[in-house]
């Protein structure tokens, strides 16, 4: 239940024009639930208005909007609300140019400077739905508000070059005052449509009012030199996470690259799938690159995520992660046709023992990797949060081989093994033995193979299980009975579903 204080906060942003009359007689304390209570219910004119007057240093939206005393609802977990969004940096601008416009008549005084920075970090990545707004539009919206800002200045710097110039114009005053700035915190995605307007953006970061600070940076479909050319414009020490995917790299492309990452000092996660690699045909100069890639890696000093998804690293593994200086956290090999050798390096390497996250998705755990899976899993359970099995060809006689390992994961809060060809009594064994995981949260788990029609060719493949006509009734039979088992165990706490959407929603950083 919302308490009275925020309930009577709804009451005020909701008349605009009381809230206007009000502000001045209000406790800044007040400030952040009024703000919660304009974006919870899209109050958009009070929201810009408590941004115009914001007397903290700081507006965090992730100490704002996570759920408080107050409010029950977390909703920096929600999607955001565009109109929402757009009034905050709208807010923000009018407050810049209205400081601005304040100090240009006079060197030595006007008001001080409340509002220095503006996080807009862990935010939802959601662009589905009218009212919504996607991470890749509030890129393009803040990347024009900074150029926006960036006008001005240069229209009031005009002005005053004019002014002094003149034979008419007063002496020198006192010293200027400190220059006006917001640093705006935020994660960035470009792709090749809104490429131009963020690097004009991060260009004049140095000297605008309006200066973007980067934490997580994306880029998709991007030329090298359109990658490298952003990169250089980002700060060495924000950025945490760098996110180069569907860009073509291929290893020539990611030997230009990398070197530009080794600036990033505090470079936690880097993510690099469907970079076109192929280690399967290696020419003599391929493999220069190859051992030049693992040479820059290894420079990363704070690297804890590392995902090479859809590369063909077949056997080379211990070349790529050999050098590393400190053990990986999070490892995503999806779809890269390991090799045992690759698994059994895996398990005696030192990042194993520290292994909060393992996607080995796509690869065929039905054959000769079950068993060094089997044995890199027992050593990864003492930390194992989340693990990813899906689409590897498992069927209940694998599963029941590797039962034994994922029962000793006692951590595990996430487990992914949607796609494989698993039966309805396969999953309820499933279930039966990991019901005792009292960490786990969520399971993604398959159509039963028992569900699909005559037609299913056996074995099926990923193919088969994707695109086969699944009997409705069955399966709701089937999903209605493990319902009844989670019951039966008290563990509704559970969520066992064939959902891919909830498993998009996992972050490493909040694991």
């Amino acid at each position: 239940m919302n308490s009275l204080v925020f309930l009577c906060s709804q009451k005020v942003v909701a008349d605009f024009d009381s809230l206007q009359d009000a502000l001045g007689f209000l406790p800044k304390e007040l400030y952040p639930v009024l703000f919660k209570a304009a974006f919870m219910d899209k109050r958009t004119l009070s929201l810009q208005l408590l941004v115009n007057t914001w007397p903290f240093p700081v507006l965090s939206f992730q100490k704002l909007l996570r759920k408080c005393q107050h409010c029950e609802r977390a909703l920096i977990r929600e999607k955001p609300n565009k109109y929402c969004i757009q009034m905050v940096i709208s807010g923000v601008v009018t407050y810049l140019i209205k400081l601005l416009e304040n100090r240009r008549g006079s060197k030595s005084k006007g008001p001080q400077q409340r509002l220095q920075i503006l996080d807009m970090t862990g935010l939802q990545d959601e662009g589905q739905g009218p009212e919504s707004m996607s991470l890749w539009s509030r890129t393009v919206t803040l990347a024009k508000a900074c150029l926006d800002i960036s006008k001005q200045q240069g229209k009031w710097t005009r002005r005053t070059s004019k002014r002094r110039k003149s034979p008419y114009s007063k002496p020198p005053g006192p010293p200027a005052l400190p220059p006006v700035s917001v640093d705006v915190w935020v994660d960035l995605f470009v792709n090749s449509t809104s490429y131009g307007v963020l690097k004009d953006a991060l260009q004049i970061n140095s000297y605008n009012a309006l200066r973007l600070r980067c934490r997580d940076f994306r880029a998709e479909e991007l030329s090298i030199a359109s990658t490298v050319g952003l990169l250089e414009f980002l700060d060495p020490v924000g950025v945490r996470q760098v996110d180069l995917r569907f860009n073509n790299l291929g290893l020539s492309g990611l030997r230009v690259v990398l070197p530009h990452l080794t600036k990033f000092t505090n470079l936690a996660s880097l993510k690099l799938p469907y970079s076109n690699v192929d280690v399967r045909r290696l020419t003599v100069g391929m493999e220069g690159s190859l051992q030049y890639f693992a040479n820059q890696l290894s420079r990363l000093r704070c690297l804890k995520e590392l995902n090479l998804g859809s590369s063909r690293l077949s056997g080379k593994l211990r070349l790529l992660l050999g050098d590393l200086q400190s053990p990986l956290e999070s490892l995503e090999l999806a779809f890269c046709y390991l090799l045992p050798n690759d698994l059994a390096y895996l398990s005696q390497s030192l990042h194993t023992p520290a292994l909060k996250k393992l996607d080995l998705s796509g690869n065929n755990l039905s054959d000769c990797l079950l068993q060094p899976f089997q044995g890199l899993l027992m050593e990864a359970a003492p930390t194992l949060l989340h693990l990813d099995i899906m689409e590897c060809r498992m069927m209940d006689t694998h599963l029941n081989v590797l039962l034994p390992a994922i029962c000793r994961c006692s951590r595990l809060r996430y487990l992914g093994v949607f796609g494989n060809p698993i039966s309805a009594k396969g999953l309820k064994n499933l279930l039966h033995k990991t019901v005792g995981l009292l960490d786990l949260k969520l399971v993604i788990y398959p159509y039963p193979v028992d569900c699909y029609g005559d037609d299913l060719p056996w074995p099926p493949t990923s193919s088969n299980l994707l695109n086969g006509n699944v009997d409705e009734e069955k399966f709701f039979r089937v999903s209605n009975e493990l319902q009844q088992m989670l019951l039966s165990a008290n563990r509704a706490d559970v969520t066992w579903t064939t959902n891919l959407c909830r498993h998009n929603s996992l972050d490493f950083f909040s694991l």
